[in-house]
């Protein structure tokens, strides 16, 4: 009996899934390193105001190849067009992801790496000066592979990662916040999706984790078709202002 409630509210969930994403592209928001998936409440309670389906993946942020194959996976079981988005270190997995999916019909980088072949995150945050992150990194865990997980010192967090939040969000963000190991930094893009998907661009220009300079450089490499600067925000510019992250996002799906 059990089996057949759980078939029947799978198919309830299919049927009404598939009902939005006739009408509207699904996004698909993938985070990056020192956040998890809810650092997109704000933007996905917008996005499905306006009728957008939507799916926040769980970033594993351990490689740029591993983590752009799990979200393959996720968007090959996706039945409609896409809009991919990532934040962060998520640019370098979906520009990675976005390689043989035919159904990403857009990109969308939030504060994000748009690496091209042979780049990593860490060369592309030095690219240019501004960058804080390094000196707030705490001890490193050690892996049994070899690799490290990083973290941000929690008493540093709000000033680094999200200073335009309260600081109690800032608090809760820091104690929640998902490692990324130094493998995954390290790693060199093997594609660049972005040179064949148009693109968007959203990020503030108080960032400190990837200096404003770059991230606009990568912007007009990748000839955005939108590039938004949201002044006095930090690198978490989706949580802080997530209506003009919304907004670029729609703009994504409707090819402004």
């Amino acid at each position: 009996m059990l089996r057949e409630v759980f078939a029947a509210a799978a198919l309830t969930v299919g049927l009404a899934f598939g009902a939005h994403a006739a009408d509207k592209p699904t996004v698909v928001l993938v985070h990056g390193a020192f956040a998890d998936a809810s650092s997109w409440n704000g933007v996905i309670i917008r996005l499905e105001k306006d009728g957008y389906p939507v799916v926040a993946v769980a970033n594993p942020l351990r490689s740029v190849k591993g983590d752009g194959d799990y979200v393959r996976k996720v968007l090959a079981g996706l039945k409609t067009n896409v809009v991919l988005v990532g934040h962060s270190y998520g640019g370098s997995v979906i520009n990675e992801a976005a390689q043989g999916s035919s159904n990403v019909k857009s990109l969308v980088f939030v504060a994000a790496f748009a690496p091209d072949v042979g780049e990593t995150a860490l060369a592309l945050s030095g690219k240019f000066p501004g960058s804080t992150l390094a000196p707030t990194l705490a001890d490193p865990v050690a892996l049994d592979d070899g690799s490290k997980d990083l973290y941000i010192q929690q008493d540093k967090f709000h000033d680094q990662f999200a200073a335009d939040v309260s600081a109690s969000d800032g608090k809760l963000m820091a104690a929640t916040q998902r490692p990324i190991t130094d493998k995954a930094l390290g790693e060199a893009s093997t594609v660049a999706s972005w040179q064949t998907i148009p693109s968007w661009f959203v990020y503030g220009d108080a960032d400190k984790n990837i200096p404003p300079e770059a991230l606009g450089w990568m912007a007009e490499r990748a000839h955005s078709k939108e590039t938004v600067v949201v002044k006095g925000a930090s690198h978490v510019v989706m949580v802080s202002n997530p209506e003009k992250v919304a907004k670029v996002i729609e703009d994504a799906a409707a090819g402004k």
